[in-house]
């Protein structure tokens, strides 16, 4: 299966996945400040946007494979959320396609246990419950959860909803998949495998993936790099994009 993919920009390339619900015009903004030095591959998800669904059936594996099916043959990948897990998993999959790897809000595990800190099963559960009955009102709670503590909450809001309103509604069965996938997914045994660069952002005020998580992924992965922008929530691209495309500029001129 071939997932849609929007190309701009010169340079090196860049794939961005965005993350749960939303669609690869997200990184709109974003693209605007990288696209004079990166050629940029804006990637919709499968079920996402302009890309056709897998079947119920499909695993992370899957997922993964099908960006890199549509993928150059080698490229930094940055994900968003979500799309974190997917660009880490095709870097544990294919770690030759995968120059250099940038996690963006994201977490190897996002849901929370005893020692971990993350969204509480709970919550996830009743998402999933509520896709039944009108999944598009659960993406709409699903926006104002990632901008809960932003000091431009109704901003991002706004801005997020615009990209999703930019493509075709997601797939209501891509929906429950991507959920499923946050709430079993846990990546935390196989960070210690990873043989590419890797730059970990995140924001203070999240509270999908609390910056307590950030400092017990150092340990998972030394030789990473990470950030927390102090005054972020879950989507600093969309609150920060300056400081966050700077970061993502300098972590990748300094690969090449």
């Amino acid at each position: 299966m071939s997932v849609y993919v929007e190309r701009r920009g010169r340079g090196p390339d860049l794939v961005l996945l965005h993350g749960w619900g939303m669609n690869g015009a997200v990184w709109q903004g974003l693209a605007e400040l990288l696209e004079a030095d990166f050629r940029l591959h804006l990637v919709d998800l499968p079920g996402f946007g302009h890309s056709p669904a897998l079947p119920a059936s499909a695993g992370l594996d899957d997922w993964a494979g099908a960006v890199l099916g549509a993928a150059p043959s080698r490229a930094a990948w940055l994900g968003w959320s979500l799309g974190g897990l997917v660009a880490t998993h095709a870097a544990l999959q294919q770690p030759e396609r995968v120059g250099g790897l940038i996690t963006l809000a994201s977490s190897p595990r996002f849901v929370a246990g005893d020692d971990w800190p993350g969204i509480k099963a709970g919550v996830l559960a009743e998402f999933e419950r509520q896709l039944a009955e009108d999944h598009l009102q659960v993406v709409n709670r699903f926006l104002a959860l990632q901008a809960m503590g932003s000091e431009h909450a109704r901003d991002d809001i706004r801005r997020l909803r615009d990209s999703l309103g930019q493509k075709p509604a997601p797939d209501a069965g891509a929906l429950a998949a991507g959920l499923a996938l946050l709430g079993e997914v846990d990546l935390r045994p196989r960070l210690a495998e990873l043989r590419v660069p890797l730059l970990r952002l995140y924001g203070r005020l999240d509270g999908l993936v609390p910056r307590k998580a950030a400092a017990l992924v150092d340990e998972l992965a030394p030789n990473s790099l990470s950030h927390i922008e102090p005054r972020a929530s879950h989507a600093p691209f969309i609150s920060h994009p300056d400081a966050t495309a700077e970061r993502i500029r300098r972590f990748l001129h300094e690969l090449a």
